[in-house]
């Protein structure tokens, strides 16, 4: 793994060639002996992401069938590559296959792999001691990818990459680093470092606005819960974008015990990624400030940390919630709910979005229903669904809509408060949640929630990703936010 990725030009570096596995032959221009030795050697398939040197010291990656070659191979061919060149011990390297693409086809292309690339050169080492029999990094890769459509994409792969890795340390931090006033601080480096302005709403601050949710959740932490808030202004806006102003929210939970409905059977361990929301949320913000994109987004981090102790709250405690709305607490379990109820009616009330999305490892219930492959998300209003679809379609992050009818919020009612957090009954579990946020939106302004909790990390190791954080949800929400400018 190397230290980092860098852009430079070096025309005389080795260079990287590429060839499919049914048609294996390098363009005219590039052949010579030694390339083809190499692309026709028996050992060497072109399969997608395999690489060869040749004797003259440049390299041959495969990209699989052509007929099958597609944004996401890209991505699996430039994490098997950066693997490959780390093996052959290359610091520099020169892409010298953009012209197997026509330039729009080489600029997604391109991009799909520096991102490929990018994310699969990273891993959690951060907290590595002098124990560790971790292999030390290689020093830095200069990558020359030229000019044109393909340099072009390539370095924004890499610059998205940056920022989901960005999202991957946030959420890789340990909950005895990371509390939500150390996760306030890093958003406030951020908001220096690519002209964000930077707020925060304290506890006290919120036990005055009559925030609820975030108090009780955190009450019981001698890290009291805060919202923190990115908002970023661009200088010039798009005739797209005119007028419109989306607004973020991640939820951020820096640990959760479960409260008083403690979680059991080791279920605590992993809990550092509940702020996984959040996390993403950070990510895409870092990605479109550094990017300069043409339109207003504010971004809100409601993070608190879930802990017991004399002053937590607990089940069959009644709160009543920013907007107005009381609650009856029936497991101190469903915290993420309620701390991002108060941070979305604030949001809604505040900041007049004319778009809100909304991301956190929310239930249980949607890893079920859908496993570790795609996100289940919530959205009524047509444009932003079709909106969020082909962000998905593009980036390769999934998602499947799951219904939320007027039986879903009907579940939530309480006998004694408006609503219940959490209905008992394991009736429509990754809905419930759903159902709840529904109460705290203004309905003039079109919503998506979108529960990760079965990709936001992996257990096991893929090529793009270390086991661990994933990064899920920054270049969703980053082709999203091109989309509406």
């Amino acid at each position: 793994m190397y230290d980092r990725i860098t852009i430079s030009r070096a025309p005389k570096a080795p260079a990287i060639f590429a060839t499919f596995s049914d048609d294996r032959a390098l363009a005219k221009s590039d052949r010579n002996a030694s390339r083809d030795a190499a692309v026709s050697a028996a050992s060497f398939r072109a399969e997608l992401g395999e690489t060869t040197a040749a004797s003259d010291g440049s390299v041959i990656v495969g990209l699989g069938k052509k007929a099958e070659f597609s944004a996401k191979s890209a991505r699996t061919a430039g994490a098997r590559l950066v693997r490959g060149l780390e093996r052959m011990k290359i610091a520099k390297a020169r892409l010298a296959f953009g012209g197997l693409f026509g330039a729009r086809e080489a600029r997604e292309l391109a991009q799909s792999m520096g991102e490929g690339m990018g994310l699969a050169n990273w891993r959690v080492d951060m907290f590595d001691g002098k124990s560790t029999q971790r292999v030390a990094r290689a020093g830095s890769l200069a990558i020359d990818a030229g000019d044109g459509a393909f340099g072009e994409g390539f370095a924004r792969g890499l610059e998205i990459a940056a920022s989901v890795n960005e999202a991957r340390r946030i959420a890789a931090t340990p909950p005895n680093i990371c509390t939500p006033n150390w996760f306030a601080g890093e958003a406030k480096k951020l908001a220096r470092a690519a002209g964000l302005t930077f707020k925060l709403i304290s506890f006290n601050d919120a036990k005055k606005l009559g925030m609820g949710g975030i108090v009780a959740v955190g009450q019981g932490s001698d890290e009291k819960s805060l919202i923190a808030i990115l908002e970023y202004k661009p200088k010039r806006t798009s005739a797209k974008a005119r007028g419109k102003t989306l607004a973020l929210v991640g939820k951020t939970l820096t640990y959760d015990t479960g409260g008083y409905s403690l979680k059991v059977n080791n279920g605590m361990k992993g809990m550092k990624y509940d702020k996984c929301g959040g996390a993403a949320v950070f990510g895409a913000m870092h990605a479109i400030a550094h990017a300069k994109l043409p339109i207003h987004v504010v971004a809100l981090f409601p993070a608190a940390e879930n802990m017991v102790s004399s002053n937590a709250y607990r089940p069959d405690d009644i709160i009543t919630m920013y907007n107005g709305t009381t609650v009856e607490v029936t497991n101190t379990d469903a915290e993420g709910r309620l701390v991002l109820a108060d941070a979305i009616s604030y949001g809604c009330e505040k900041y007049k979005p004319t778009a809100m999305v909304e991301l956190s490892t929310l239930t249980g219930g949607v890893v079920t229903a859908l496993g570790s492959w795609s996100a289940g998300y919530f959205c009524d209003d047509a444009k932003l669904r079709d909106a969020i679809e082909s962000s998905s379609e593009r980036t390769g992050e999934k998602v499947w809509r799951l219904p939320l009818w007027k039986e879903h919020k009907d579940h939530m009612k309480s006998q004694h408060a408006d609503i219940i957090n959490s209905n008992p009954s394991r009736l429509a579990h990754p809905i419930q949640g759903a159902a709840f946020l529904d109460f705290f939106v203004d309905k003039s302004v079109p919503f998506a929630h979108i529960d990760i909790a079965g990709v936001a990390n992996s257990e096991a190791a893929s090529d793009l990703c270390v086991a661990g954080p994933t990064g899920y949800g920054v270049r969703l929400l980053v082709d999203l936010v091109e989309g509406m400018c």
